[in-house]
């Protein structure tokens, strides 16, 4: 039986993406992505608990995150989980688990001069994404 290694997140940038060019003038971005999920606890208190992820961007995806994404962006990010490991200096092994993405939208508000919501970059139509409705339940089709 096969795996998937499948991650679907929506968050803001944490820093404006880093774009660096690979031999053959191939693009890689990298940026810190926030995910925050908020509850309340037994008190009734509102508790905020926010994740870092590292996402990782290549090629046509990493040149159009640097035109387009800046420190804020709320966007979703769809990809899977890569884990990297290395020697530092002094010889210890150090490891980084990064989100490669593969599809990439802009959920920023119309008018922000930053996107507009729902916005494809890269994997997705405009006319698969259905219209925002006052019930989010309406769109859903299940």
């Amino acid at each position: 039986m096969r795996g998937v290694n499948r991650v679907m997140l929506i968050g803001n940038l944490g820093k404006d993406p880093d774009v660096q060019y690979l031999e053959g003038n191939i693009a890689v971005a990298k940026f810190p992505l926030a995910t925050t999920e908020t509850y309340k606890d037994r008190a009734g208190k509102l508790i905020s608990q926010t994740e870092w992820h590292t996402v990782v961007l290549w090629r046509g995806l990493a040149e159009l995150a640097q035109k387009y994404l800046h420190k804020g962006s709320l966007i979703y990010v769809e990809g899977r989980l890569r884990t990297r490991s290395w020697e530092d200096k002094e010889g210890n092994k150090k490891f980084a688990t990064e989100v490669v993405g593969d599809n990439l939208i802009m959920l920023d508000k119309r008018g922000d001069g930053h996107g507009g919501h729902g916005d494809p970059i890269e994997g997705y139509n405009a006319d698969d994404i259905p219209p925002p409705s006052a019930d989010p339940g309406e769109s859903l089709p299940f």
